[in-house]
């Protein structure tokens, strides 16, 4: 496994401070490939979904429960810097909480509006190695398993819904069964492989369940907002479910991605093809507005660096 973590290691280095007219090359076809793909998903959406109807429903829509969703979706991206801390530790690398909650919004940043390249993530591997010295290997796996235990938490509520939603003709103890018995292999291998993000296992994954079900309740604020009185389970099903399609980086930010999984789930669990577009449209621009914010540290990086150098770690 050591020539596949060094290679992504180089992979995130090279995304970040491109040295050859190759990697740059890469990075300008990466981009332009995820805003063909990206143009071409809302293309095909919208030609099935009067782009009026979903401008209409946003004009129209209570703006206090809006901002409601900001403020849910702002306190996801919280829980979320929070969790991430859990992985951190457990590779003793132990971060100020404020400089690592302004380095997410910065990377939430870079992931959402600057499509080429590896994004935050990458440049989080890359800062934190260059700050500290510490091993790219370690921080890149720190951060993976922070994105697992999301897919983990977004596993869990989907299990959850089925309860909620005749239309999948499953008996819930199928795909219940299914996630118990996937928990148990992905906490087999990690104690087996990754002995030590087994320390804080368990908190970083009830961060998790945090973070997800705070974006849940940003979907539902949309909802309401649109005076919606039906069933919310389907349309947080398709929420998930887009979540974990546009987790695939083929997309910016996951534009056209959610789009396109609300569009065809919108047939299957009878939604309003309407509604169901705009809740992922107003989910992008939530996530914009909070993305927005790493913008600061763009123009300002020396406020990034306050309190990152007084920090060491106990390797």
């Amino acid at each position: 496994m050591t020539k596949i973590e060094d290679a992504i290691a180089n992979e995130a280095e090279a995304e970040i401070t491109p040295k050859t007219r190759k990697q740059r090359l890469w990075n300008v076809v990466k981009t332009i490939l995820k805003i063909a793909v990206t143009s071409l998903l809302l293309y095909w959406v919208f030609s099935k979904v009067p782009f009026s109807e979903v401008k209409n429903r946003l004009l129209h829509a209570n703006y206090w429960w809006m901002l409601a969703g900001v403020v849910a979706y702002f306190f996801s991206m919280v829980f979320s810097s929070w969790r991430l801390l859990s992985f951190f530790k457990s590779i003793d690398l132990k971060l100020d909480p404020r400089f690592n909650f302004r380095l997410y919004l910065l990377g939430i940043f870079y992931n959402l509006l600057l499509p080429g390249g590896i994004g935050g993530d990458g440049y989080k591997i890359y800062l934190l190695h260059k700050t500290y010295n510490f091993p790219t290997k370690k921080v890149f796996w720190a951060i993976l398993f922070d994105r697992l235990s999301g897919l983990w938490a977004i596993g869990l509520i989907v299990v959850s819904l089925k309860i909620f939603i005749p239309q999948i003709q499953i008996h819930i103890a199928i795909p219940l069964a299914i996630f118990l018995v996937g928990s148990i292999i992905y906490y087999t291998v990690v104690k087996i492989f990754f002995k030590d993000f087994t320390k804080h296992f368990f908190k970083g994954h009830a961060k998790a369940i945090l973070v997800q079900s705070c974006q849940v309740i940003t979907i539902i604020c949309v909802l309401m907002g649109q005076g919606f009185h039906g069933k919310f389970s389907p349309y947080l099903l398709s929420f998930l479910l887009s979540a974990l399609a546009a987790v695939v980086p083929i997309s910016v930010g996951g534009a056209g991605v959610r789009e396109y999984m609300f569009k065809i789930l919108s047939g299957i669990f009878n939604m309003n093809v309407g509604l169901a577009v705009f809740l992922s449209v107003s989910f992008y621009l939530i996530s914009l507005v909070v993305a927005l914010l790493g913008i600061y540290y763009v123009i300002r990086p020396s406020r990034l660096q306050d309190g990152l150098i007084e920090k060491k770690t106990d390797s």
